[in-house]
């Protein structure tokens, strides 16, 4: 028997595949994502910050090189001419003196009352929930309205303070309690204070109620008594919190316009005004000069700040 050989025809290749685009893969998106790091997320905040923050601060600073008139009117470039007329005004370095207790004397008050409120509300008594909202009155209302009200409690003729110290013979006469800077100072820096308490003694508040229990039952452990644990223990744990308070309340105090516009507008003449009061005052004969008076607020704000955040070593963890 022989054997036949068969042959089998090859199977034809097949035809070549269509040519398609190529789509980017989503691996691809997220490798383009990776090259811009972290701007797709900060970018939007660094926009906001060079349109809120330093546009303005290029702005002002322009402005302080030019002689502006009260209405508007530019006169043109001045060099240096609109701060040489600011110091020497005769009445900035008594502003300035002011200033600087106002801004001491309204933060220290502020942080020593936030921080007895602070650890009073820390604790369990009847009525804390309600204590605790009339608290964020005073922030929820608007500082102008509630130095407005102060003003007219205030009032010589119509004050009811007048009136009640007149009825109860604490006074013979009524007094003009914002009609010099004598009397009108200490009522200034109390309103500047009711104002600031409740964002301060939150955030203090915020910062106790993080402190871990247990590191109040290890001091009683060890024998501390309730001042030791206090200065020992709270205050240290506390640090980060008031840090933040105190700095806020430093920029806001130092810059604070409508407790003393609402109540004195500045007066007597300027005797009430801090630099910032000082600054509008200026606005409305020489926008140029009050330009100058502004950047001169910036940079004491920011030098304030740098030292007091060298001094405190505030990322230094204690």
């Amino acid at each position: 028997m022989s054997e036949q050989t068969t042959t089998r025809a090859p199977h034809p290749a097949p035809p070549p595949p269509a040519t398609t685009r190529a789509r980017p893969s989503a691996a691809g998106g997220r490798n383009t994502l990776a090259r811009l790091g972290p701007w797709p997320w900060i970018g939007p905040s660094v926009v906001l910050i060079l349109l809120v923050v330093v546009w303005p601060v290029v702005e002002m600073v322009i402005t302080s090189t030019h002689k502006i008139s009260g209405l508007g009117i530019d006169f043109g470039f001045d060099g240096t001419g609109r701060y040489t007329k600011l110091f020497d005004d005769a009445r900035l370095g008594p502003v300035m003196a002011w200033t600087v207790v106002w801004t001491v004397l309204v933060v220290t008050f502020t942080m020593v009352v936030s921080l007895a409120l602070a650890q009073l509300y820390n604790q369990q008594f009847p009525g804390r929930r309600f204590t605790r909202w009339a608290l964020i009155i005073p922030w929820a209302s608007s500082v102008i309205v509630t130095s407005i009200g102060f003003r007219w409690m205030l009032d010589e003729v119509a004050g009811v303070l007048n009136r009640a110290m007149l009825d109860l013979g604490l006074i013979h006469s009524a007094e003009n309690w914002t009609g010099d800077a004598g009397h009108a100072k200490p009522w200034l820096i109390f309103v500047a204070v009711f104002v600031s308490l409740p964002f301060t003694t939150y955030t203090l508040l915020a910062g106790l109620q993080t402190v871990p229990g247990e590191v109040y039952e290890a001091a009683r452990v060890d024998g501390a008594s309730k001042w030791q644990t206090y200065f020992r223990v709270t205050l240290p744990l506390l640090r980060p919190s008031f840090l933040v308070a105190l700095v806020i309340n430093l920029i806001n105090v130092f810059n604070s316009f409508p407790v003393i516009w609402g109540m004195t507008q500045g007066g007597p003449n300027t005797d009430t005004s801090t630099s910032t009061v000082f600054m509008y005052i200026l606005g409305q004969t020489d926008v140029g000069e009050a330009a100058a008076m502004s950047v001169v607020n910036f940079a004491v704000v920011i030098v304030m700040v740098l030292l007091f955040l060298k001094v405190s070593r505030w990322n230094e963890e204690s």
